[in-house]
């Protein structure tokens, strides 16, 4: 039987979401990396790559491990690792170092993404799970909102921008040491073993394939835009990076303002309805932005667009886990396995940036991402 919602339980589940942000750092490491550098935007992209690639290499091992170890103890092991990666960069700064230390940050990000999502189904009940899955978001969003804002400090008051990390290595043995000082009842049906097949198996249900395909398509949208927005400041309004990365950082506030929003309304609102109508907006926003070139009605559409697809994650993997919820380990594996698309989007981008000269050519790969959102939001729909 499941645990009653108790808020000791629940605050350390939540405070995991905001371990989960710290990955989104890699948008603004990006942009002082290849500074630092002095590398292409191929190169330079590679740094998101090395951060999501191991979403497609570790998610569905991490959902049959925690039907072996139990959820909560799978988190723990994220924090472990999480940790370690926040040590790296701080012993040695070289490009290869830091693509280790990425790496390693996906890898822990992975495991943790995989098993506190559903983790947080122990904690709170079916009706509630979208929204608290929302504001698991919303925290997350908090968390990405101030990782910029901190790089900055750290660069201006510390001397340099790679400070960020011990700060965040401090923060996640904090979340991992407070869900280590409780215990969550886990359900029986977590002790069975599943194969990679039968895992695998799942993506020949249409409806499961195309969700798994949406999150794919948002991360590379969110990841995409993460790193992108500065240069694209750059290139079109001349900023400096120290203000450019301001951009990052509204997008982030937009998402952290439309996650707390998200967590109200999808208590009333159809997910499904809201999904449709997110997407709507993102795409004449992007559409938009493509075609100004004032600095602050651009700023204007990054914010509607960190608004606009604030909460499109949460409701796709709430969609996900409801469709076969006596699958969800395996289900949350094969969803967090789509964040990869964070890895392979910004790649595409910045082969196509450097191609056409002009960060717009990146901006339009993402266009294309958000119509096959649309494609999935309106056939969510009919679901």
């Amino acid at each position: 039987m499941k645990d009653k919602f108790s808020l000791t339980k629940v605050l350390p589940v939540l405070f995991g979401f905001f371990i989960m942000g710290f990955v989104d750092v890699v948008g603004i490491a990006t942009n002082y990396v290849k500074k630092d550098f002095a590398l292409s935007d191929t190169l330079s992209n590679l740094l998101p790559m090395m951060v999501f690639l191991w979403f497609l290499v570790f998610s569905v091992p991490t959902g049959l491990l925690m039907n072996k170890i139990g959820r909560r103890k799978t988190v723990i092991l994220s924090g472990i690792v999480t940790s370690f990666a926040m040590i790296i960069p701080l012993v040695s700064y070289q490009f290869p170092v830091i693509l280790i230390a990425f790496a390693l940050l996906g890898i822990g990000n992975t495991i943790l993404q995989v098993s506190l999502n559903p983790l947080l189904t122990n904690v709170v009940s079916k009706e509630k799970l979208t929204s608290s899955l929302t504001l698991g978001q919303f925290i997350k969003a908090i968390a990405s909102f101030l990782g910029p804002i901190i790089a900055a400090a750290a660069s201006g008051y510390l001397g340099n921008w790679k400070y960020i990390f011990p700060i965040f290595a401090v923060v996640t043995v904090i979340s991992t040491i407070w869900l280590l000082s409780i215990s969550i009842e886990e359900d029986p049906a977590e002790g069975k073993t599943s194969s990679f097949a039968e895992c695998f198996k799942l993506l020949t249900d249409k409806t499961i394939l195309s969700l798994f395909l949406g999150i794919l398509f948002v991360v590379g949208v969110d990841v995409g835009l993460n790193t992108t927005v500065p240069k694209f400041l750059m290139e079109r309004c001349q900023l400096p990076l120290e203000k450019a990365g301001f951009g990052t950082s509204l997008y982030f506030m937009a998402r952290t303002i439309g996650t707390f929003a998200g967590a109200i309304l999808l208590v009333k609102i159809s997910g499904r309805k809201f999904f449709i109508i997110s997407i709507v907006i993102a795409l004449a926003a992007m559409a938009s932005m493509l075609a100004l070139t004032s600095l602050w009605t651009i700023l204007a559409m990054v914010f509607i667009l960190g608004l606009s697809v604030a909460n499109v994650f949460s409701i796709i993997f709430s969609l996900a886990l409801q469709r076969k919820p006596e699958r969800a380990n395996e289900i949350s594996g094969l969803m967090i396995m789509g964040v990869a698309g964070g890895a392979i989007l910004p790649v595409i981008m910045g082969i196509t940036s450097d191609a056409v000269k002009s960060q717009a050519g990146g901006l339009l790969v993402l266009l294309i991402a958000l119509v096959y959102l649309l494609l999935c939001a309106l056939k969510a729909k009919q679901a």
